[in-house]
């Protein structure tokens, strides 16, 4: 690889960051007048904090710009370097990376959920739609919403592996890499909860946020 590639390819990357490193739950509270998610419940930013603080709407906006925000660098990194994959998943590693230490938030954030889903709707959609029921499942059949990430994160490496061999090694081996290493983030940004739902102490989902009598802030 040239220098002019490798510049090029290094800027990508930072632009991916900075893009994952937008405080969208931050900055939607602060628009619609809302309490800062940081200083209710999980303290993060995510959507569903935002639910909690901001309400269903507010909340939908919030998980919207965290899908964007990862989803829009990978997809300008498949422009710039007309497809290529490890470039791709340089930069959604580096937007997930950004979304849960984001350097405007003093490298804190949200837990990188939204955002690694956006980077997965652009690498392989279809992996996406295999791993949700188990997120979902997870949900509803325990109402830990952490316990539905960390499981339909680590449920994106065997979907991927299932698109590869339904489809005869069509999947560039880095987006196996991707699939299999980036959970790994998810699960780092997780370590608090993970220790919760070890010691029976994590925190419930409440479904009545989800009640359409419920009224959003604002």
């Amino acid at each position: 690889m040239d220098g002019p590639s490798l510049i090029r390819d290094a800027v990508l990357v930072a632009i991916a960051y900075l893009s994952g490193s937008i405080p969208v739950g931050v900055l939607v509270a602060q628009a619609s007048g809302g309490p800062d998610p940081r200083r209710i419940g999980s303290g993060r930013t995510g959507g569903t904090n935002a639910l909690r603080a901001l309400g269903r709407k507010w909340a939908a906006v919030v998980v919207a710009g965290d899908l964007a925000k990862g989803a829009l660098p990978v997809l300008l990194a498949r422009i710039v370097t007309n497809g290529d994959p490890a470039v791709e998943v340089a930069c959604g590693f580096a937007a997930v990376v950004g979304a849960s230490r984001s350097v405007f938030l003093g490298f804190g954030g949200g837990r990188g959920v939204g955002t690694g889903v956006g980077t997965m709707l652009v690498i392989q959609p279809l992996a996406v739609i295999l791993a949700t029921p188990v997120f979902v499942g997870a949900i509803l059949l325990t109402r830990y919403v952490s316990l539905g990430s960390l499981l339909g994160s680590a449920a994106m490496f065997p979907a991927m592996v299932i698109l590869w061999l339904v489809w005869s090694g069509a999947i560039p081996p880095a987006y196996l890499v991707y699939a299999a290493v980036g959970p790994v983030l998810i699960w780092i940004a997780h370590a608090d909860n993970i220790e919760r739902l070890i010691k029976g102490t994590e925190r419930k989902f409440d479904l009545s946020l989800l009640s359409p009598g419920r009224t959003d802030h604002g």
